[in-house]
């Protein structure tokens, strides 16, 4: 493994960097995350910047990493360990593959479980909808789509506005949270609309946008 050019890559949606592992808890978010998206790296003894300072203790980074992906996530996460050195520093390279388990729930200091999902270069906290289409996505079972008016609704605002939020689309079809929510799961699964996530908003557009 090339663990210089991997780390030119920067942190992205599959790779993350950790200069050490300090608590089970936090970290149990971003195995998570990576095994409810597409899998993904986690670079252990590199900084933010791309610095590689080095493991201290493999051991010790193993068992905590270890300990999170099995105490503090549910269904456990899989994962495996290579050790990498470049310049006679260890960097302990965590590979965490796409789950067919989906969705993985991390556990937080406050003893409540939460979905996470990883976007661009970080770990968000997944909303119903996201939650309700990794449910499903794990059924495997082909999608039929009725096109009803709550669809078309939705079609042709998309076509007009360029995006949408789910609140905006249970105003729009005056329907209930529950409804518009099975909708928009229904549409994402089918490829037709795609969900846009980040720490301060979600919405979502037609899929070839």
């Amino acid at each position: 493994m090339n663990i210089k050019r991997l780390i030119l890559e920067g942190e992205n949606v599959s790779l993350d960097f950790k200069k050490t592992i300090s608590s089970a808890e936090k970290i149990a978010k971003t195995l998570v995350a990576f095994a409810n998206n597409r899998g993904g790296k986690l670079l252990i003894g590199v900084a933010d910047d791309g610095t590689i300072s080095g493991v201290k203790s493999e051991e010790e980074e193993k068992y905590m990493i270890t300990k999170a992906a099995h105490q503090f996530c549910k269904p456990a996460i899989e994962h495996s360990f290579e050790e990498v050195y470049f310049d006679e520093k260890l960097v302990l390279v965590v590979d965490i593959p796409k789950s067919d388990l989906k969705p993985h729930y991390a556990l937080d200091e406050n003893k409540k479980w939460w979905v996470y999902f990883r976007v661009k270069d970080k770990s968000i906290l997944a909303s119903k909808i996201i939650v309700d289409v990794l449910k499903e996505s794990a059924k495997e079972t082909g999608q039929f789509i009725s096109y009803s008016t709550y669809e078309q609704k939705l079609l042709s605002y998309l076509a007009e506005h360029g995006r949408i939020t789910f609140k905006e689309y249970a105003k729009l079809i005056n329907s209930s949270h529950k409804k518009a929510q099975r909708v928009m799961v229904t549409l994402i699964l089918a490829g037709v609309i795609f969900p846009h996530l980040s720490e301060k908003e979600e919405y979502f557009t037609a899929a070839a946008s």
